[in-house]
């Protein structure tokens, strides 16, 4: 049961259960029923964002008073580490509110008509959010692969909704990349059952302590194989060639909630790289961070090449997504390699404001492209092919199309502009906004912390500050030259924007000043967070506080008990 000193009873599971509950309940009504289901779902969103505010006020305020807390919610009440659990912590509970505040604004532009360009969005929607709650609370990595399918289930639905020929072939390929990332997590879990004898994550920690040479090197194989497959959903190159297509040819709000599914891939390294492979691991200490740090900077430069290349505005948040998860990437591999808690800090707090930022993106990249004739840089056959060819749905009479939008009201074209030239400063990393803030804090924790440990910056991360300056002004000059020509120099009549499609961005810029003015309390929270990682004994006592070894006793124990020292209150406290 979840520490009562934490939060409420069972509210740990609310996340999860909400929207899986809602999701189930709206496939009872028919689709034409829309509104309906439009406004269930923006309650169940709401209801999630209250428990995830509960959830995160709790951990804040424990941890203040007596420093790092984790909680844990045994589902079926079996003990650790056979039963299913969930686990609570400053990370958890931190992309927990991330993901229901991008769920709202979604849902809002959905109102604008594309919940009515095919079936069940709604339901969809609803248990993406639960796959993608289930992932960030879930304790080991069985069910974490059950929340990832149930995740990526709901995804190729909203990929494909809206059908026509483009977002089908997008759609299909993404279908067949994510199967193939499957199928490395299942071999890597295979694996590491197979060497550990758990697939509880904090267990498995403990568990490394007891491999012998043999058995280190088959775990080293099993972690390569999970690293492959969240590296690919996390998009770092080069398995990154799937997203740009995928993400251009998706709904805008389908798109801008599945900018939430590359962090699933991110929270997943992160957690596993600090918490089994950190720097009380052993022989296995650091083992993938020089893979994470060279990724992390490549993807960023891949990603910056590829805003400057392609044309085409959608496919640019593709794009600034790359750049995004590559940002984050380098950050954790320098922590697990030793780099400190400043740096990760800043990066946590770069990939809020980032995430936002980029769900934006995608919201304004449709409206703001809508009856684009001037662009003089899409490629011949594009501007050959009718639009309507290349994504009106495909004759086969089994999409019930309603797309009126819930509310014919409409904003100018300044309006509009002024949105995306927001959007645009907050991504390129100008001050005062997020960006810019997290950027500087990353910059300013690689220095304190290596010129405090060493003595000397290393030349990774010469070069890391180099693609963090480059990136975005990369991202800077591409978004300026699209809009100069957009909003100032193409002539002829704009286009008509529904006031549903504006609203969400202004939700979303609105959530991006609020962490601007208060980034200093933000910043102390990514911070406290950052410290909690790289002490994962916190998080494992926590979790195993009161466990039995089920396992055959090795026949020589060396392993620390990491429970001698705990009692039985399945909640840990220390030092901040």
């Amino acid at each position: 049961m979840m520490n009562e000193g934490i939060a409420p009873n069972h509210l740990m599971i609310a996340p999860i259960l909400v929207p899986l509950v809602a999701g189930a309940i709206m496939l009872f009504y028919n689709d034409r029923n829309r509104q309906t289901k439009l406004v269930m779902g923006l309650v169940a969103v709401g209801l999630t964002f209250l428990a995830s505010v509960e959830l995160m006020a709790g951990v804040k305020s424990a941890g203040e008073q007596a420093g790092t807390v984790v909680g844990l919610y045994r589902l079926g009440d079996w003990p650790v580490p056979i039963g299913i659990v969930l686990v609570l912590d400053r990370l958890s509970a931190m992309m927990v509110m991330l993901t229901a505040l991008l769920a709202a604004p979604s849902l809002i532009y959905a109102a604008a008509g594309w919940h009515g360009k095919g079936q069940h969005y709604h339901s969809m929607f609803q248990f993406l959010l639960a796959g993608v709650n289930g992932a960030f609370l879930t304790g080991d990595l069985f069910n974490l692969f059950v929340f990832f399918e149930v995740m990526l289930a709901a995804s190729y639905g909203l990929m494909l909704h809206g059908s026509g020929p483009e977002r089908i072939k997008a759609g299909l390929h993404y279908i067949a990349v994510n199967l193939a990332a499957s199928l490395f997590f299942l071999i890597g879990v295979a694996l590491v059952y197979g060497t550990t004898g758990t697939l509880n994550m904090a267990d498995i920690g403990r568990a490394l302590h007891w491999l012998d040479d043999a058995e280190r090197m088959l775990f080293h194989a099993a972690a390569a194989f999970l690293g492959l497959a969240f590296l690919i959903k996390a998009a770092a190159w080069p398995l990154c060639f799937w997203l740009p297509p995928t993400y251009g040819a998706a709904s805008p709000p389908a798109a801008a909630i599945m900018a939430i599914m590359t962090k699933v891939g991110i929270y997943v390294i992160l957690r596993l790289s600090l918490l089994v492979l950190g720097p009380d691991a052993g022989p296995s200490a650091g083992f993938g961070a020089p893979a994470l740090m060279i990724g992390g900077v490549l993807t960023m430069g891949f990603g910056m090449i590829g805003i400057l290349g392609t044309p085409e505005l959608t496919r640019k948040g593709g794009y600034l997504a790359i750049i995004s998860s590559g940002t984050v990437l380098a950050a954790v591999g320098f922590a697990q390699a030793g780099g400190g808690p400043g740096m990760l800090g800043g990066a946590l707090y770069y990939m809020i404001g980032s995430t936002a930022a980029i769900s934006a993106f995608f919201l304004i990249a449709e409206p703001v492209s809508r009856g684009d004739g001037g662009n003089d840089d899409a490629p011949a056959e594009d501007v050959a092919d009718p639009l309507s060819e290349r994504w009106a749905p495909m004759g086969l009479d089994t999409v019930e199309d309603m797309t009126a939008p819930a509310s014919t009201r409409t904003v100018s074209w300044l309006t509009m502009a002024m949105c995306f030239a927001l959007v645009a400063a907050m991504i390129a990393g100008l001050p005062p906004m997020p960006g810019f803030i997290g950027k500087f804090a990353i910059l300013q924790g690689a220095v304190q912390d290596n010129l405090h440990a060493s003595g000397a910056l290393p030349v990774i991360l010469w070069i890391y500050a180099a693609m963090l300056i480059l990136s975005g002004l990369g991202a800077l000059i591409a978004l300026m030259r699209f809009g100069i020509r957009r909003f100032w120099a193409e002539e002829g009549p704009t286009p008509r924007i529904l006031a549903l499609e504006v609203i969400p961005v202004v939700l979303l810029l609105a959530m991006i000043a609020l962490q601007t003015v208060r980034a200093d309390v933000l910043l102390n929270y990514t911070r406290a967070t950052a410290v909690a990682l790289l002490e994962p004994g916190i998080y494992r006592n926590a979790v195993l506080a009161g466990a039995q070894d089920v396992r055959a006793a090795p026949a020589q124990n060396s392993a620390p008990d990491p429970t001698a020292a705990d009692d039985a209150d399945q909640i840990e406290e220390g030092g901040e």
